[in-house]
């Protein structure tokens, strides 16, 4: 019988093995024979999948953006569909960010020097935690007279959220969270 167990594909995993080396041993931790090594895969592996270094954290920025995507929309809570809080929705997902994603967060913070004289590469990994045209979204649906500025600021804020957990080891609560976005936003509601 076929396992029917959803599995992802190697392209992913790559992509996410990236992630942990990153996370766990720095930006140079990234090789492609160091992904063969860490996935037990045959040596030249990753290389067939992805002929460049660059093209290897490319696929692992791609895989950790639309992790932190997917992982804002389960922010929202589903269960209330009539919740208007913005404030809440921006509390949950920095909350989560800062427990159960901080693989996600060291790995970003490591492969910040790789970015450093590459523009393309840096804008991606501006957006990877946080994303700007999503933070745009929520001001202008919220009717802000400057929601560019706005979304900046929301995502300065994050970004020291993020880096604050990274370089203390401290965790905010949800409620802590919540109540200083809504102090420093006045988001009330979507």
């Amino acid at each position: 019988m076929a396992d029917l167990t959803a599995r992802p594909d190697r392209r992913t995993r790559i992509a996410d093995a990236a992630l942990d080396l990153a996370a766990d041993g720095g930006n140079r931790a990234v090789t492609h024979s160091g992904v063969d090594r860490y996935l037990d895969l045959p040596k030249g592996s990753t290389s067939y999948y992805f002929r460049t270094r660059r093209g290897l954290l490319d696929a692992a920025l791609t895989h950790l953006t639309a992790t932190s995507a997917a992982s804002f929309v389960t922010s929202r809570r589903f269960d209330a569909p009539h919740e208007a809080d913005a404030a809440d929705v921006v509390g949950r997902y920095l909350h989560t960010l800062t427990t159960s994603r901080t693989r996600d967060v060291r790995a970003r913070f490591a492969l910040a020097s790789d970015a450093a004289h590459d523009a393309d590469f840096a804008a991606a990994l501006r957006d990877s935690l946080c994303s700007r045209p999503g933070a745009v979204a929520l001001f202008t649906a919220l009717g802000a007279s400057d929601a560019e500025s706005d979304a900046a600021d929301l995502l300065v804020f994050c970004e020291g959220v993020a880096a604050t957990h990274l370089f203390s080891g401290v965790s905010q609560t949800t409620a802590e969270l919540t109540s200083a976005v809504r102090r420093r936003f006045e988001l009330t509601s979507q």
